[in-house]
């Protein structure tokens, strides 16, 4: 089998990733031309694109797809499906009470707050606890859709870099060797990309909020004032709980059995199960009432599972021609990447547009052909243990690598599961969030300088 999947990676051709294109493409021209549609059709949409690569794929490398998408299906798109689903069940039991008017300052303090737990609870975990109070704060503002622009810029892609319980690339690298804490020497790029940003959010938002003419504004700042308190705070355990299981099943190595070639771990046995306990437990113990008061719904999880599963099968040629490196048609690339800085916006650009977890991988194993090294060896190196002749351009590789899988994975809606999540929830609260094309402008627009002063300074 590993004969036939390393000749399958050798040989897919480029025009294998058309399908992939295609469901980019639909996701977003069709919410712009033809919204009615989309709205209606986007899961057919999404199964005609997968179709048209499982079937051609399945008939010309027969054994070796079908090893390739069972694999992906099952251990990738599983797992990170019900870890959504158990994060957005539990956050959305949570409710914060009490009167909290959108201002500038009120914002800002979010974001940072935001910013901050990211890299504690996970980018998707922060984003669905603290979305939804952002918006019930700003409901009066009628110009506001930059308030979540900047979240997903903050909360569900930057304030992930300093652990690898923020982002899963971070995880995936956590599980290969990279320390628990390595990644807190990133702080110098965090510090200067996020501040960067909480004052360019700061100054624009009060451009906004004082030009804003929300009809209920003067009715918010008249009311009577109620302290905050939290509700549902029980499914703060719960969520306790799911980032115990996530960070268990990286710690714990028990081994595993393998079902027609395709290995599993005890660990991903553990972690899932207890991870649809805590969502359980927590549609069990939460009120009516808060679910109603959070305007909870099914259907942003709905259509992200749906758009996602399109995307994660999609995605695996171009993937595959990644991971065949200088073997693959890919080659006239990976042969010009080796200076920090072109590790940094190679996997950056990447993760804009494909699952920023195996383009880091792919960047990761590349780094150590590179520079020599076994996974051991730069395990040690980072650890300090080891000293070699190439330690420090592997050292400057992976933070490079890290900061652009993180940091870029802002650049479009797919560039990181929140991403597409905290967009379907804003629109179903009412709020009129971009295009996807709109909200490449944004991002092209704010946060492309801030890379480039982050490749300056550190790259």
């Amino acid at each position: 089998m590993e004969q036939q999947l390393e000749l399958m990676m050798h040989s897919l051709p480029l025009w294998s990733g058309i399908p992939f294109a295609g469901i980019l493409l639909s996701i977003a021209l069709f919410p712009l031309l033809a919204p009615h549609f989309w709205h209606l059709h986007y899961k057919k949409v999404t199964a005609i694109w997968s179709l048209l690569l499982a079937i051609p794929f399945l008939f010309a490398y027969r054994e070796a797809a079908a090893h390739e998408l069972a694999h992906v299906l099952l251990l990738d798109y599983l797992p990170f499906i019900i870890l959504l689903w158990g994060l957005y069940t539990v956050s959305g039991g949570i409710y914060l009470r009490g009167t909290l008017v959108g201002t500038p300052v009120v914002n800002f303090m979010i974001l940072l707050v935001g910013t901050l737990l990211a890299s504690w609870m996970g980018t998707t975990g922060a984003s669905m606890l603290l979305i939804r109070p952002l918006l019930r704060a700003n409901k009066h503002r009628t110009r506001k859709t930059h308030i979540f622009i900047f979240f997903i810029f903050l909360v569900s892609n930057i304030g992930g870099i300093l652990t690898p319980l923020g982002d899963p690339p971070l995880f995936l690298g956590f599980l290969h060797g990279v320390p628990f804490f390595w990644t807190m020497k990133l702080l110098p790029q965090f510090f200067v990309i996020s501040t960067l940003l909480l004052v360019v959010f700061y100054f624009l938002d009060n451009y906004f909020y004082k030009t804003d003419v929300g009809p209920h504004e003067a009715a918010m700042h008249n009311a009577p004032v109620e302290p905050l308190r939290l509700e549902g705070s029980r499914n703060i355990f719960f969520l306790f709980g799911i980032l115990v299981a996530v960070l268990i099943s990286g710690l714990w190595q028990p081994g595993g059995f393998e079902i027609a070639g395709i290995a599993f771990g005890w660990q991903g046995f553990t972690r899932d199960p207890l991870i649809l306990l805590m969502g359980g437990l927590s549609l069990h113990f939460t009120s009516k009432k808060i679910h109603d008061e959070n305007d909870f719904g099914w259907n942003p999880m709905i259509e992200v599972a749906w758009l996602f599963f399109g995307i994660f099968v999609t995605i695996i040629p171009v993937l595959l021609i990644l991971k065949a490196g200088v073997h693959g048609h890919l080659a006239f690339l990976v042969n010009n990447i080796d200076e920090a800085w072109h590790y940094f916006w190679m996997s950056g650009i990447l993760s804009s547009f494909l699952d920023n977890a195996p383009t880091y991988l792919t960047f990761f194993n590349m780094a150590l052909g590179q520079t020599g090294l076994t996974e051991l060896q730069a395990s040690q190196v980072l650890r300090g243990t080891l000293e070699h002749p190439q330690a420090a351009n592997y050292i400057a590789f992976l933070k490079a690598i890290s900061c652009g899988a993180v940091f870029m994975g802002a650049n479009t809606y797919i560039g990181n599961a929140p991403n597409f999540m905290v967009r379907s929830i804003c629109s179903e609260y009412g709020v009129k969030m971009p295009g996807f094309f709109g909200y490449m402008a944004w991002s092209a627009a704010i946060l492309l300088p801030c890379f480039l002063l982050i490749t300056l300074l550190f790259f």
